[in-house]
């Protein structure tokens, strides 16, 4: 079957929908075709590792209601060719969609282990990821978290939040180490520990295997783990497939212009796939958060239909963790020269990553409602130090 779209969108996650409501507004009655490989139509993700597993939402409130639109979906289909020059794409069942204008949010695939675990071993992205977790996740199981990152450390927290017993197992010394200076690190390896999660660092999963009502996991010097069921949030790798083979610019992601549009002139990109240059931080980056996607769809859906910006927001990205929470925005690598301002220390304050005398990143610990002040502060070029920093954020005075 041929299907014919002025708009077509090839992904169907949260830049898909940004990206069909913002040509619905801009064209109205536009003919938009959302082509994914997930059977369910544009939802929230965030709540997937936050408010689900609290019973602040049901899978039925994410829904986005892209269908409000009127965009014709095609779901539970992978696009597996495309045809630049005839402006046609191929689903693996054979189906094409002619377009007149291209966007792929194709977004990101997860990293996974080297290991069959069966049904109990979940590689966490997606909303049937999620049901799929729900079933083994009782009060009493025995989790296994893989991964010290955000998807990792928001996970154990709601497990654990559930009444699951969770252990999180990573290779770094510590949850969120290389984004958060070592001080405020080990306040929350010790916060962990005390809302029950046992922590394993410096331990990288070798193996594993499915068992009879769980996963058996190899761990260093022939150490094994049984446990319920194990979820893995070990990072994640732009999917590309797609654009290479249609033979686009592909580095770290698709590249795209200011505008988003990749380096076919009908064809943009936006989410977690496209490589965009971060006008205040002077460099390309791809960013793999809500914000992000939203606002790139959004932005790459005006660009299709005739309204031609500049992409310059820095995207900011938030996280929850049993109490504590943050906003940030920028890079957040303690490489760069860190300087902490805390109100409270550990519980309250603002930590701000420098290179050079120029603000790269900013941590809101805690502290909400300066994400415009701190994209502000990037904009800046400066030089700032500690002394200039102490206290120019009002929550940290």
């Amino acid at each position: 079957m041929e299907y014919v779209h002025d708009y077509l969108i090839i992904g169907g996650g949260m830049a898909a929908d940004a990206a069909a409501k913002a040509i619905a507004e801009v064209e109205r009655g536009a003919n938009i075709g959302i082509v994914g490989d997930d059977p369910s139509p544009p939802y929230q993700r965030p709540p997937l590792s936050k408010a689900l597993w609290k019973g602040d939402k049901s899978p039925a409130d994410i829904d986005l209601a892209t269908a409000k639109t009127g965009a014709s979906f095609h779901l539970g289909r992978r696009i597996v060719s495309l045809d630049r020059e005839a402006h046609v794409a191929r689903d693996a069942q054979g189906d094409t969609y002619r377009y007149r204008r291209l966007l792929l949010a194709t977004g990101a695939t997860p990293r996974r282990l080297g290991f069959d675990g069966g049904e109990r071993l979940i590689h966490y992205r997606t909303l049937a990821d999620y049901e799929a977790l729900r079933r083994f996740a009782k009060p009493g199981a025995h989790i296994a978290v893989i991964g010290g990152g955000f998807i990792g450390s928001e996970l154990a927290a709601s497990l654990c939040g559930i009444g699951c017993k969770v252990t999180m197992l990573f290779p770094g010394k510590s949850i969120g180490a290389g984004r958060y200076p070592d001080g405020l690190c080990a306040y929350l390896d010790a916060y962990y520990r005390e809302h029950g999660v046992a922590l394993r660092a410096d331990t990288k999963v070798t193996g594993g295997r499915a068992v009879d009502g769980g996963v058996e996991l190899e761990l260093p010097a022939g150490e094994t783990l049984r446990v319920d069921a194990v979820v893995a949030g070990i990072g994640v790798t732009p999917d590309t497939a797609l654009a290479e083979q249609a033979g686009l610019a592909v580095d770290n992601g698709i590249v795209v212009d200011a505008q988003l549009r990749s380096s076919d002139a009908d064809i943009w990109a936006a989410g977690d796939v496209a490589n965009f240059h971060s006008v205040a931080l002077d460099r390309r980056l791809r960013v793999e958060h809500e914000d992000a996607a939203i606002g790139m769809g959004r932005h790459a859906g005006r660009a299709m239909a005739g309204v031609a910006e500049d992409y310059v927001t820095q995207p900011f990205f938030y996280s929850d963790l049993f109490d504590l929470g943050y906003e940030a925005v920028g890079l957040l690598d303690t490489r760069l020269q860190v300087v902490e301002d805390w109100r409270e220390p550990n519980r309250e304050g603002v930590i701000y990553y420098l290179d050079g005398g120029r603000v790269r990143g900013v941590l809101l610990w805690n502290v909400w409602d300066q994400v415009d002040a701190a994209r502000a502060l990037l904009a800046e070029p400066g030089p700032f130090d500690a002394a200039s920093l102490r206290g120019r954020l009002p929550a940290a005075g």
